[in-house]
């Protein structure tokens, strides 16, 4: 049974746990890393144990570190969150070797999933429709360069193990796809560990389109409906809604039975996320499984009425799903802006200290933020410090709220990606919801 949950995280998303932990009487664990140690979370959590330096692979991905942890404070399950070592199925499996519950899915889904070139293989033989591509690994650029002949031009080298777009390109001919090969091969092995290439016909300026799904250990599953997450930079989401203003209630549930098809084909268990491309016509292809929770999820929560960390912890405590399908209604309209400490014409980082952080208040607003006023933001991790999230009855009252929310928001000390989310939410294109992942590329350049 979950008695005490270790937070194998840090951040927004430890805060988050927490919060659906503390509501639940489940007592919490958090690790910290030395630059770590005045964080929010760490003060929050019922016992907080150090586990490093700053460095990631020396704290938040050293695995004995964190077991130890769990075991010095008689921890009965991990939460992983998402990112660091939420999709590393031999930390899954440590974690169940010693006893602990983990709060996902089993070591052998998270595999298959975390190849995306096995996913590809999996996803067709399940008889949804994948992006045209190689059917394996791709193991040098001759080798590329002639299938991409046969594919035909513009392609995307992608990274069988990559993620966050570390080790993709987009590439329009031959030499330029021998000229990146290479050097995207070597960045997906220095990331990831693996350099394992493999090729996929691009589509030009599509919506990228995620569904959310729920399995119990039994097999049952089903889907939240959509998110939309076309608005990106350097293949990092930026502004994420739900529902998409793409879909019809036909395609959503075309999608949603896509979804969780892929899912009983893995045996999956846990909340996890199923990604495709939409293109212009429509025409849906699987792009990949995120198999844990995404930094998205709180759109979902308010279109649906549910707490998906809640879920998460009654799957891994073995209780079956509570929902049929079609007890799950959609109402309303949310929309989430990723909040980052960084340049917001340069896009990039911007750490030091949080002089001053106020927050907008009020109905339909909620925050997810890893830091207060005094909060000093790391070099060490990921940019992002918060999530603003709104919602209202239609998609025009949640963009009013928050585009006001933006207004109100305020942080001083350090730059952030205000403006530019400013820019994006009133944008006209955004407000007709014609949005696609050249949204911002375009938003800049006009």
């Amino acid at each position: 049974m979950i008695q005490k949950v270790l937070i194998a995280n840090r951040g927004e998303i430890a805060r988050r746990i927490i919060r659906t932990c503390k509501r639940l009487g489940i007592a919490t664990v958090a690790v910290y890393s030395e630059a770590d140690v005045k964080a929010l979370y760490v003060g929050e959590a019922d016992e907080a144990v150090a586990i490093g330096p700053p460095p990631v692979a020396q704290s938040y991905l050293n695995i004995p570190a964190i077991l130890e942890a769990a075991k010095v404070t008689s921890a009965t399950a991990v939460h992983p969150g998402y990112g660091l070592m939420s999709e590393n199925a031999d930390f899954a499996q440590a974690c169940i070797d010693a006893g602990l519950i983990f709060i996902g899915p089993s070591p052998e889904a998270i595999r298959r999933m975390g190849s995306k070139v096995e996913a590809r293989s999996t996803v067709r033989e399940s008889g949804v429709r994948v992006v045209p591509g190689s059917d394996g690994p791709v193991p040098n650029a001759d080798t590329a360069a002639g299938l991409a002949g046969d594919i035909g031009y513009p392609v995307m080298l992608k990274a069988s193990y990559g993620g966050g777009g570390i080790g993709m390109q987009a590439v329009a001919d031959e030499a330029s796809l021998r000229q990146a090969f290479a050097s995207n091969q070597g960045r997906a092995k220095a990331y990831f560990g693996n350099g394992e290439m493999f090729l996929e016909k691009q589509i030009v300026n599509p919506r990228h389109v995620e569904i959310q799904v729920l399995f119990d250990r039994e097999g049952h599953g089903v889907h939240l409906g959509e998110r939309e997450c076309s608005i990106q930079r350097r293949h990092q989401k930026v502004v994420e809604e739900a529902p998409s203003t793409a879909l019809t209630p036909e395609l959503r549930s075309e999608m949603g039975r896509a979804a969780v098809t892929i899912g009983r084909a893995i045996g999956y268990e846990g909340a996890g996320t199923v990604e495709f491309l939409l293109d212009a016509d429509h025409r849906y292809y699987f792009l990949e499984m995120n198999t844990r929770l995404q930094v998205e999820h709180p759109v979902t929560e308010f279109v649906t009425g549910l707490d998906l960390v809640e879920l998460q912890l009654s799957i891994a405590d073995g209780q079956p799903l509570p929902l049929r399908q079609d007890e799950i209604q959609l109402r309303g309209h949310a929309i989430e802006c990723r909040i980052y400490a960084e340049d917001p014409v340069r896009m990039l980082p911007s750490p030091g200290t949080i002089s001053l952080l106020t927050l907008p208040e009020g109905p339909g607003i909620r925050n997810d933020v890893g830091v207060a006023s005094q909060s000093e933001v790391s070099s060490y991790y990921d940019p992002m410090i918060g999530k603003l999230i709104t919602y209202g009855e239609t998609r025009a009252e949640a963009t009013a709220r928050m585009l006001q929310a933006l207004s109100e928001y305020r942080i001083e000390g350090i730059k952030s990606n205000l403006p530019l989310l400013q820019k994006i939410v009133s944008a006209p294109a955004f407000a007709a919801g014609e949005v696609n992942t050249a949204f911002i590329e375009k938003l800049l350049k006009d």
